[in-house]
Order: structure tokens, then sequence, then C-alpha cells
């Protein structure tokens, strides 16, 4: 059977030479990367993934097409802007530049890889809210895809908070265990399946908890992803305190393929590491926390319609509003 084909719109076009330019483009990163990764500069990918390079690429392609169709008075502040675009930097340099190499080298530098794929990057791009803006840049084709009906139903399975949180933490104990760490760092294939499973895990989980909206234009309440943030940092900090306070060298990995600082041991490295992942990630946990909780305020301030208990009215019948040092929406 013949299907007729209809013209082309300009908006497919649009879509499809954008299309063709990312590709083009990673065809050239592929082969500088074969042929000549050692001239390359930091900033661009010295050992190419597709897989990784289409996955951070085409979003953000997509954002920028959706920012020109937005009009101006319609599109993200641009804090939520930057807040996006710095998002992508974040995981462009953890996983695309010769940060890499360096990460592979040292734990504590690994430590810090995976910080910027399964949190820093992901929290900022959660930040951008950026869902909207990326489906009006999409081509015709995507739409269909997200609207798939088991594409949304695993999604919201695991974005359940008790499942969401699970693999929050399962994922980040699990390439951590040597018997598992060891392989991972040896077999690209695996380490690349590692970086992008940090990278999914990270965007989905923070996507669910830095949610601006109340339910049930969310999947769950401000409080339900109070305590899935709060409680997500107690194992954070068990992991980051034992490898802080352990005394044996569980990561031979490093010693096997050579330690960029000879300077600092293995012990030194892994407690390093550790720190990493006890601090900032808790950290980031109770950034999280706090800025949820000034979602909920800022709702409870629209459902008032802007009057706050805490204004002050001078004798004189002046109304002093607590938003003018609190910083809260009237």
């Amino acid at each position: 059977m013949s299907v007729a084909l209809a013209p082309t719109a300009p908006a497919d076009r649009s879509s499809l030479h954008i299309a063709l330019l990312v590709v083009a483009c990673g065809a050239v990163f592929w082969w500088l990367a074969e042929h000549v990764p050692a001239d390359l500069p930091m900033v661009l990918p010295w050992d190419f993934f597709w897989i990784d390079y289409l996955c951070l690429v085409f979003p953000t392609a997509w954002y920028i097409r959706g920012l020109l169709l937005t009009p101006a008075a319609e599109r993200p502040h641009i804090l939520r802007q930057v807040a996006f675009f710095s998002g992508i930097l974040v995981i462009w340099a953890v996983t695309q530049t010769r940060f890499v190499f360096l990460a592979q080298h040292m734990f504590f530098l690994n430590r810090l890889q995976q910080l910027g794929m399964h949190h820093i990057g992901p929290v900022l791009v959660a930040l951008g809210w950026p869902g909207a803006t990326i489906a009006r840049g999409m081509p015709g084709f995507m739409h269909r895809v997200i609207a798939w009906r088991w594409l949304r139903s695993t999604l919201k399975v695991v974005q359940h908070p008790v499942i969401a949180g699970s693999l929050f933490v399962g994922l980040l104990w699990l390439w951590l265990q040597p018997a598992v760490h060891l392989p991972a760092m040896l077999s690209p294939t695996l380490y690349d399946i590692m970086n992008l499973s940090m990278v999914i895990d990270g965007l989905l989980f923070w996507f669910l908890i830095l949610d601006p909206r109340p339910a049930p234009f969310a999947a769950h309440s401000f409080a339900v992803r109070l305590i899935t943030v709060i409680l997500v940092c107690f194992p954070e900090m068990i992991m980051g305190a034992r490898l802080s306070f352990t005394t044996d060298s569980i990561y031979p990995y490093y010693d096997l393929c050579g330690r960029l600082l000879p300077s600092i041991g293995a012990q030194e490295d892994q407690h390093i590491g550790g720190i990493i992942v006890w601090i900032p990630g808790s950290l980031i946990s109770s950034a999280a926390f706090m800025i949820i909780m000034i979602h909920l305020r800022l709702q409870e301030d629209k459902a008032v319609g802007g009057k706050h208990d805490d204004d002050i009215v001078l004798p004189s019948g002046v109304r002093i509003s607590s938003a003018s040092w609190t910083g809260r929406a009237r």
C-alpha cells in the first residue's frame, strides 16, 4: 500500500535541519576523538559516545528552538534559563570533556564526576523546569513518542517517591561496591552505562523533588517530596562516612591504572572521595529541602490572595507587607 507524503512543513524542515546539524557535529567530534584525541581542547569529547552526546545535545537544541518560538513575555524567567544551561554545561563537563580522563585516574575526582552527573547538573536542569520549552521546540514525532502510554506508565512507576528514593541511593551504592566498581572502570561499555544511569536517575529524581507545582498538578504533594529528600540524606551520609574513615584500600583500580597525583595515596584518595559523597551530597539535599519549602510558602501565599498574617499595620492604617523584607510574592 502506498502512502502519499504531505509536503514538509516549515517547522518540520527546521527540526530536520537541527537534527542534521547535531548529527554532523557529532560525526566531526567522533572523527576527532578517534584520530587526534591528544590534540583536542579540553572542552571537546576525547572519548566519544554517541548516546551521551545525542542525549545532551538534542534536548539543548530543542530548548533553544523552543525559546525562539516562545513569545518574549511567555519565556521562562532568565534565572531558569541560566539554571538549565548551567546544568547542561556541568553534565557535559563531567561526561564529555577531558575531565573524564582525570576521573579515571583518581578516586576523589571520580566522586566529583559522579556528583556532577547525579546531583549538581540534574538539580540545575530541574530548577530550569525546561519541559514546556523543550516540548515546544521538539519535532512532531517526538510529541507522539513522549505520549506513549508505556513510557508514561514507566515514568510514573520510577518516579514514585519510594522507588525514586531507592533508585537514587541504590545506584550510588551499587557503583561504589568494589566488586562492581572495578569492572565498570575497566570496561568502556560498562563505564558508559554507569555514567548514563547516574545522569538519567539524577534527572528523574530531581525533577520529581523540585517540581514547583502543588499536587494534583505535580504527581506528589510537597510534604511527600520533603520526606523523600530528607530520607535519602542518611544513606548518602553513611556511605560517605564509611569511605572517609576506612583504613583499607578498597579500590585497587586506581593503583592498577596509575594515580594522576602520586602524592595522594590510596587511603587519602578514598577519604577525600568519601567527604565528597558525604558533605556536598547532603548539602544539595538540604538546599532542595529549602527550595521545596519556598515553593510551599509561595503556594500558600497565592491561596490567601497575597495577604499574610505577619504583615504590619501601622496606627495610621498603612499596611506594610512582609513581602517587602521576606521576598515573598504578594
